[in-house]
């Protein structure tokens, strides 16, 4: 069994409308509230992100547009692909410390305001270094996951921290199938008034806009934790701060089990980025359908986010409560591992319908993986979880560059080829959850090397405590 967060509701916390616990930390999840700071934060979390994605793909969808008008190569679009999420690795690293220094409400806004002028820019793209550079700045957004994903965890606790951060990530993700719906309507309906050339450049002031407004929506009604903000808690020598910053930062790079984490995240949430990426041109190209129907198809794959990735959370907490971290394992491999058969499938089969079937399913699975791994990230360092959430994120854009350098990239690829190469190596990569293990919880298939560990919670609230488990030799109880 997975043991039940210490305590619930302390004096400091008596005035919450939510039961929390000793944290502060909401131990239940309603997510059509705006009553308590813990909702409010999950709202203004998720719609910042969506924004994020909405621009990051809202490029996609118009690429045979752009190409056709600024006569760009295969080899052109392919590469602004990788640039878009090579862009993201960078910012999704500094993200994670950047969250433990300033908190994620303030870090969000920033990188919100930072990279909208990026997508606004996409309306003077005139050559091809000057789009992949675009696609490079724009993919800087996507690190909002990390704040996104941080500011769940801060403000949830263990026993439902899987299903925040799922439906969090979730509906957030759903913006990249919106873009790939509407970028293409808004697109033929600009166009019905200017010039094809004139019509696709108006279209990026929208995103642009958007983002904008999600970010000032952040630092308004948004705090950090549930006791306020960041620079409202405490006041701290900046030498100290450094120092903490150092140590914080090695604890997490240290921890073994974080670079598991991120290499399974870069073969869910990084396969997922990958088909989000080519999933329209794969449609448009090899079936022959027109842009608006490659974009409506492209777009369900994203948007089954709304309800996948949550699943994922929800499966990993129930998993959790009743087999403990050997549950949460399990369903991650089991899932992941289904994704990739699946994927692999997806590029073998010849019919339209037939391919849309198994994409839906594919879509499914893959996205849910993803929240089975956050379902896990909370719970390697409470101390580092900022570094530890920003490798993971980091991790998922890695995967995607590289498949995309590896499988997608340069002329005359063969997607179909390519699909069902991106599904074996997601499979094989699953396997590496078996090298994951926790002395104080176990592994997936080994019990705890404690000999109390009913005794313990899984979401330790103080660094003594969190040390104990990144320091804690591997002695696999078998």
């Amino acid at each position: 069994m997975e043991p039940s967060p210490r305590n619930t509701k302390t004096s400091s916390f008596s005035h919450s409308t939510i039961p929390v616990d000793s944290s502060g930390r909401a131990t239940v999840f309603r997510p059509f509230s705006l009553s308590s700071p813990h909702s409010r934060a999950f709202h203004l979390a998720w719609l910042s992100l969506f924004s994020c994605f909405f621009s990051t793909f809202s490029i996609p969808p118009l690429v045979p547009v752009i190409s056709s008008d600024l006569r760009f190569s295969d080899s052109t679009v392919s590469a602004a692909g990788i640039a878009s999420f090579a862009g993201s690795i960078f910012s999704r690293l500094a993200m994670g410390p950047l969250c433990d220094l300033t908190g994620p409400r303030t870090s969000s806004a920033i990188l919100s305001f930072l990279t909208a002028p990026a997508i606004l820019s996409t309306a003077l793209v005139s050559s091809p270094t000057s789009f992949i550079l675009v696609r490079f700045f724009v993919g800087f957004s996507l690190a909002n996951f990390v704040a996104n994903q941080y500011w769940m965890s801060s403000m949830f606790s263990g026993n439902v921290v899987g299903l925040a951060n799922g439906v969090s990530a979730g509906w957030a993700n759903v913006g990249a199938g919106i873009s790939q719906l509407l970028m293409p309507l808004l697109y033929s309906a600009i166009a019905g008034f200017l010039p094809p050339a004139i019509a696709w450049r108006f279209c990026f002031v929208f995103p642009a806009v958007f983002q904008v407004l999600t970010a000032v929506l952040v630092l308004l009604y948004g705090q950090d934790t549930p006791g306020g903000n960041r620079n409202q808690n405490k006041i701290r020598n900046p030498k100290e701060e450094h120092s903490d910053f150092l140590e914080i930062l090695f604890e997490g790079l240290g921890n073994y089990r974080a670079w598991i984490i991120a290499l399974l995240y870069g073969y869910s949430f990084g396969v997922e980025l990958t088909t989000d990426n080519m999933i329209a041109g794969y449609f448009y190209e090899r079936f022959g359908v027109n842009l608006e129907a490659a974009g409506t198809i492209a777009a369900s794959f994203a948007i089954s986010n709304i309800a996948s990735r949550p699943a994922g959370g929800m499966v990993s907490d129930a998993l959790g409560k009743k087999f403990g971290m050997r549950g949460r394992l399990w369903g991650l491999w089991v899932v992941q591992s289904t994704a990739g058969l699946l994927c692999v499938l997806l590029g073998r089969v010849n019919s339209l319908w037939v391919s849309i079937a198994v994409m839906w399913v594919f879509s499914v699975f893959v996205q849910a993986a993803s929240g089975l791994v956050f379902g896990v990230v909370p719970f390697v360092s409470t101390r580092s979880l900022g570094v530890v959430a920003g490798m993971t994120g980091s991790g998922g854009t890695v995967g995607a560059v590289v498949t995309q350098l590896l499988l997608f990239s340069g002329d005359g690829v063969r997607k179909q080829r390519s699909i069902s190469l991106m599904g074996l190596m997601t499979f094989v990569v699953s396997l590496s959850v078996t090298l994951i293990y926790f002395p104080r919880w176990g592994g997936i298939c080994c019990g705890s090397s404690e000999s109390d560990e009913s005794s313990q919670p899984l979401l330790v609230e103080d660094d003594d405590d969190d040390d104990e488990v990144i320091t804690g030799r591997l002695r696999p109880v078998c």
